[in-house]
């Protein structure tokens, strides 16, 4: 008689440790074991007993699911063997200091999927033996313990490297005269020792230097452009006088707006843009997630030469898509982005019912901004600087000013347009006093909208929120991470007030309550999705994120080999503005490789034909000097984020950036609908002007 498939199963499982069922393979393109799986070690009086854990996505339209706190959340499988079948096993979670448990329910040998989802930076995993499955605390004998990745932080003794390298030893000692430095977090002000001697080896960039102040017109707040197909509009980058922080400094502006103007239009509308370029730099302009003709899709030495000083060029750009869009630079983005160059261009649909009832519309555009007394810190001249992590900010803007303010009526529904336009920070953005409903993304609505209590935003990314507010008072818009202090090795929370919603005591007409109350299904996306699902298990070609380091200063290598123990899945917060203002893109480079011929960046050669439709999976390399999460922008076209590390998405939209956090492996669907050549890049500045990207063409039929 044959063995039982069930029993054949389990056999298995006790024959191999359970922890080969735990994405334990070396490949880029699988998640990272070391931090998405945790080894269940057996105590001493049961040997034959071992386990895993998986730390599993949470399906969420966004990059990565968090709590409005920023504490990231997991689902967790677990996986044992070698348990006594006769006896009673009970798991639980617990943080590392065993402050708190929270039972995980009864666990048997084989595969679980845990009903409790888990929402803490560091934890301990523990099955213990126990008199009854319905024990609320841990009584028993510990069986199986392990520790979340975060866990193998600690505090680092910086006095213990060496304090500084020869002053021969690299191009950074003393050199780039000029350069301020740049201002310690607040809440980590324990500065490396050996670093206060270096500076980036390239000279630092100053906008308008030598020009008179006096002659350069101040930034006026964004105005609203409306436009109707067929008409021409002027555009003009130029050099624009702000104060942030209390001192005037130079920075740019489109139509001496910062942001530039916001674009209102209908979709299926066309237009002309007659662009002029008045500042001291070559420039493009880009339509961020504009499906139009190539030719106007701004890309310096692609689809056009930069526009020099003076020169002009005419873009016709064409609306396809409603929802919101954005448009910026795509030559030195680091500077030119950084210093105010970016808009939003709202296309409305023909529908009007396309979204829900909402009283008003308010489209903001959340940045951040680096100030070190009082001045911006300059960028770099030659090459980028913050090459690793990218420019963290310290001032946060919302449509370029550090205090928003909205008044609204009791009741009133808000639609919001969210755009991150900041060089690398992700956003997790809450508003206090008001409920949340995701309603669209990056390329129009989803194919449900749903509740949210906060909203994950990678830079260049949008989503749509509908926001009630019920009660009068004030509600505040927040930013809400969770930083690490890798000095102590530890959490902490960080909050920052991006704008304030005053509620007013009289009541919104009409009453929109019962509309917002409702979560429409939206079965004309999911139509559209449909015809789609066919290719959703085909092959794929595939990229993986990685970087390569050279010349960097010897200390600041040491410091980043002892902080790749863990590597947080987003870097939320730049707590180490030293390390991250010294790495050029002299000294790094960041690529995409193509894993079938190891060709890197603009070297990869990939070719379709319009109406392919190609699955694309993309691996975030874990094993570097310092693994960042990207957010990888594909022009000219849409997708669809089927999977990510193998969870399907159970709530699609159509986008064209997403988030990619470090060690995660993600499914693409894209449509090639758009003949031209395109670019698929990392929208991090900083990573971008280091060579992060790669160009893909789609033949005409």
């Amino acid at each position: 008689m044959g063995i039982p498939a069930a029993v054949s199963a389990l056999l298995l499982l006790q024959a191999q440790n359970p922890t080969a069922l735990c994405a334990r393979s070396s490949s880029r393109l699988a998640p990272a074991a070391d931090l998405y799986c945790i080894d269940l070690v057996p105590a001493p009086d049961f040997p034959q007993a071992a386990g895993a854990v998986e730390l599993r996505r949470v399906p969420t339209p966004f990059g990565i699911a968090v709590t409005p706190d920023g504490r990231p959340t997991w689902d967790l499988r677990i996986t044992v063997s070698g348990l006594d079948s006769t006896a009673i096993y009970m798991a639980w979670v617990t943080t590392p200091t065993f402050d708190h448990a929270l039972s995980l329910g009864r666990i048997r040998n084989g595969r679980i999927n845990v009903r409790d989802r888990v929402s803490l930076n560091a934890f301990v995993v523990i099955v213990s033996a126990e008199r009854s499955e319905t024990v609320t605390r841990r009584e028993g004998r510990i069986v199986l313990r392990g520790m979340s990745a975060a866990n193998v932080m600690r505090p680092y003794d910086f006095t213990a490297l060496p304090p500084r390298h020869p002053p021969a030893a690299h191009a950074h000692e003393g050199g780039g005269g000029g350069w301020p430095m740049p201002p310690m977090h607040p809440a980590v002000p324990t500065m490396i020792p050996g670093l206060e001697a270096l500076r980036p080896d390239v000279t630092p960039f100053v906008p308008g230097t030598g020009v008179d102040l006096s002659r350069i017109p101040r930034a006026r707040p964004r105005q609203v452009m409306t436009v109707s197909d067929g008409d021409s509009i002027a555009l003009h980058a130029m050099l624009v006088r702000r104060s942030v922080a209390g001192r005037d400094f130079v920075a740019y502006g489109f139509n001496a707006q910062w942001p530039g103007p916001l674009i209102r239009v209908d979709r299926a509308a066309t237009i002309v843009v007659k662009f002029m370029n008045r500042l001291d730099q070559p420039t493009t302009v880009h339509w961020h997630g504009i499906r139009l003709d190539n030719r106007s899709d701004g890309v310096p030495h692609v689809t056009q030469a930069p526009v020099r000083p003076g020169g002009s060029f005419r873009y016709v750009v064409h609306f396809p898509d409603a929802g919101i869009y954005w448009y910026h630079p795509h030559h030195r983005e680091d500077i030119q982005q950084d210093l105010g160059l970016y808009g939003n261009l709202l296309v409305q649909s023909p529908d009007p019912a396309f979204f829900g009832p909402a009283h008003r519309d308010a489209v903001l555009m959340l940045d951040d901004f680096l100030v070190a007394d009082s001045a911006p810190v300059p960028h770099g001249t030659e090459a980028p600087t913050h090459a690793l992590m990218g420019r963290f900010g310290n001032v946060f803007l919302v449509n370029g000013e550090p205090a928003y303010r909205l008044a609204v009526k009791r009741g009133e529904v808000v639609r919001f347009y969210l755009t991150n336009a900041a060089n690398t920070r992700v956003f997790n953005v809450s508003i206090d006093g008001a409920r949340l409903k995701l309603v669209g993304g990056d390329v129009g609505k989803l194919e449900r909208e749903q509740w949210v209590e906060s909203v994950v935003l990678a830079p260049a990314e949008r989503w749509i929120v509908d926001a009630r507010f019920e009660r009068p008072g004030e509600a505040t818009i927040v930013n809400r991470v969770q930083a690490i202090d890798h000095g102590r090795g530890a959490f902490f929370a960080e909050v920052d007030t991006l704008g304030v919603v005053a509620v007013g005591e009289s009541a919104a007409e009409p009453d929109l309550g019962s509309f917002f109350d409702v979560l429409r299904t939206n079965h004309d996306v999911m139509r559209e999705i449909d015809r789609y699902r066919p290719a959703f298990d085909g092959a794929a070609k595939e990229l993986v994120l990685t970087l390569r380091a050279d010349s960097l200063p010897f200390g600041l290598v040491q410091v980043m080999r002892l902080d790749t123990g863990f590597v947080n899945p987003v870097e939320w917060s730049g707590t180490m503005p030293m390390m991250d203002w010294l790495s050029t893109g002299r000294d790094v480079q960041w690529l995409l490789r193509e894993p079938a011929t190891g060709r890197e960046n603009m070297h990869i050669d990939w070719t379709f034909r319009r109406g392919d439709v190609v699955r694309l999976r993309i691996g975030n390399d874990r094993h570097t000097l310092h693994p960042m999460a990207h957010p990888i922008h594909i022009h000219g076209q849409r997708f669809l984020v089927l999977a990510q590390n193998g969870v399907p998405s159970e709530n699609l939209v159509w986008k064209d950036t997403f988030l990619l956090p470090v060690g995660w492996t993600a499914d693409l669907l894209v449509e090639m609908s758009n003949p031209g050549r395109w670019m698929l890049h990392c929208h991090i500045a900083e990573h971008l002007e280091t060579g992060m990207h790669m160009v893909f063409t789609v033949l005409p039929n």
